[in-house]
């Protein structure tokens, strides 16, 4: 279907050149860090690549990801419900100190850069915060994307992950997803890029995502066109869902992992029409048809993960085919023929199903077929949906 190249997706002049030479007509850009940094403006600023169609963000909308404090002045600019918060630098240490002292258990805080998903911690205590912030702040825990940190009330609730695809002025809505970010089950133990997802969600019926639309997408989608920020790509709304009323808890600027893997199968309609029209600004005459069916993902990852973790272990099972089912490729390379592991989470497999525990089933089945040493996945993807059926 592919083929895998060597490109340092950070160095655009090379991902131009092969762009030129492989006379690429349509640039995906799939990690956030090329659209924080600006690739879309410099692939546009080259008179050979004018024909060029891009799905992504400039670096002007990349910011909504790429800065937590930015997303939160843009979702109280135009009116976007989401958990009250404050934003303090290194140099503001003190007042930060003294603001966690007076909120509530528990307190989020989140490093305003990127952080490759691990940048959002819940604290359970008061010295828990001000030891993390201690950290965030004066020690750089997450690098430069700590130096500015953003403090935010704890909302209680389920999350739901939205996506919509948007020329700048019209948007479709993509199946909604339910991600599990802690590595534990029963949600424990840190954050990781993410360790299973299920779409659809049950309880995100049609007056949930009505508000969610009238609320939260098309405000989004207004205010951009309003800040003139031209926007032609995903973007994805980190959700809560408190007692049926959505709140934003953030935005990225692309598809997530590992939801991609259960909305993508249930997209319907041609992939590449869709992305085209994005690109041309046409997404107004495409027709979105979305798959009934439950789609589930488990991810199976290193052991160890998200801490450190042994490479070049030898995979088994991939190939034993098995109905409703799809593996995808993430930490994984091909050495001397045979397939090893080469990164913390290291590959995404899904299971449909015409209903949710079908889906949970056929994935799980699959990956009772994969092997390597020291193979870690949580047991526990989608019960929480199946407890509230």
């Amino acid at each position: 279907m592919a083929e895998n190249v060597t490109i340092d997706l950070n160095n655009f002049l090379e991902v131009s050149d092969f762009i030129k030479q492989k006379e690429i007509d349509l640039l995906i850009v799939g990690p956030e860090v090329p659209l924080v940094d600006g690739i879309r403006d410099f692939l546009e600023s080259d008179l050979e690549l004018k024909d060029l169609k891009i799905v992504g963000p400039g670096k002007e909308g990349a910011r909504l990801e790429g800065s937590k404090d930015y997303a939160k002045q843009f979702m109280n600019k135009y009116g976007i419900t989401t958990a009250g918060s404050e934003t303090f630098t290194a140099a503001e240490y003190d007042q930060a100190i003294q603001y966690v002292e007076e909120l509530p258990l528990p307190i989020v805080l989140k490093a305003d850069g990127l952080a490759a998903g691990k940048g959002v911690i819940i604290c359970e205590s008061h010295d828990q915060a001000k030891e993390t912030l201690e950290e965030m702040l004066l020690k750089e825990k997450f690098g430069e994307a700590s130096r500015t940190v953003v403090i935010e009330d704890f909302l209680k609730g389920i999350e739901v992950s939205v996506f919509v695809v948007t020329d700048g002025k019209n948007y479709k809505i993509l199946p909604e997803a339910k991600d599990y970010k802690p590595i534990g089950e029963n949600n424990t133990g840190p954050n990781t890029g993410g360790m299973g997802s299920v779409s659809p969600v049950n309880f995100a019926d049609a007056a949930f995502m009505k508000k969610v639309e009238d609320t939260i997408i098309r405000p989004t989608i207004d205010g951009l066109g309003s800040g003139n920020i031209p926007y032609k790509g995903f973007i994805f709304f980190g959700l809560m869902n408190i007692k049926g009323t959505p709140y934003n808890i953030e935005y990225n600027v692309r598809m997530g992992d590992p939801e991609t893997q259960v909305v993508l199968p249930r997209i319907k309609t041609d992939l590449v029409d869709l992305l085209t029209a994005t690109a041309e600004g046409t997404l107004d005459a495409i027709n979105v048809e979305i798959d009934p069916r439950s789609a589930v993902t488990v991810v199976m990852a290193s052991g160890g993960y998200p801490g450190s973790y042994e490479k070049g272990h030898v995979i088994t099972g991939t190939d034993l085919p098995l109905k409703d089912s799809i593996v995808f490729h993430a930490g994984t390379r091909l050495e001397h023929e045979k397939l090893t592991t080469q990164g913390g989470r290291v590959m995404a497999i899904t299971g449909l199903g015409d209903h949710l525990q079908q889906a949970v089933d056929n994935a799980y089945a699959k990956v009772k077929l994969i092997h390597w040493e020291n193979v870690y996945f949580r047991k526990d993807i989608g019960q929480d949906l199946l407890a509230l059926e």
